[in-house]
């Protein structure tokens, strides 16, 4: 079984991403009646695959040891990420996971979908997450491959949005 790619296992867990790294956080508000829903959504994968990601998962729901293929892309263009749940949440005020890179996975770091609800009640998506260029694609993009990552981020939370407006 190969290992993770990377140090600072479960980082974003606690939120304190290690220096050095590209950093990654980007929140959007959800309706306040969503919480299930928007949960749901981000274990089951449901949201990555609404956000036209090709998610290929070993268990029907994130789990610590849950390992996740994404694909990015179409046919041969299709940039494969290999992936494995490090940590999961699902209780009264969060839910959600988060995922390490495997060997194979173009960067090397951790990424975090998590919906909360704060003591106010308001219901909360946030993508977190710390990584560096592991191969050529990703070193080639430069900076173009970072502000891939805040796009991807927005697009999962507007994703997220239209998902619970349909429920």
């Amino acid at each position: 079984m190969p290992a993770l790619t990377y140090p600072h296992v479960g980082a974003t867990e606690t939120g304190e991403l290690p220096p050095g790294w590209r950093h990654v956080r980007h929140r959007v508000r959800l309706p306040d009646s969503c919480f299930a829903t928007a949960g749901d959504a981000v274990l089951g994968w449901r949201l990555h695959r609404a956000a036209g990601i090709r998610m290929d998962a070993d268990a029907e729901r994130a789990a610590p040891g849950v390992r996740v293929v994404s694909g990015l892309g179409v046919g041969p263009l299709r940039l494969a990420a290999p992936c494995q749940v490090v940590w999961a949440v699902e209780d009264g005020r969060r839910v959600g996971f988060g995922y390490g890179t495997l060997p194979g996975h173009p960067a090397r770091g951790e990424e975090a979908f998590v919906v909360s609800r704060d003591a106010a009640g308001h219901v909360w998506f946030e993508v977190l997450a710390f990584s560096r260029p592991d191969r050529w694609v990703m070193r080639a993009a430069g900076p173009a491959g970072r502000a891939f990552q805040r796009a991807y981020a927005w697009w999962l939370g507007r994703t997220l949005r239209r998902l619970c407006a349909r429920r």
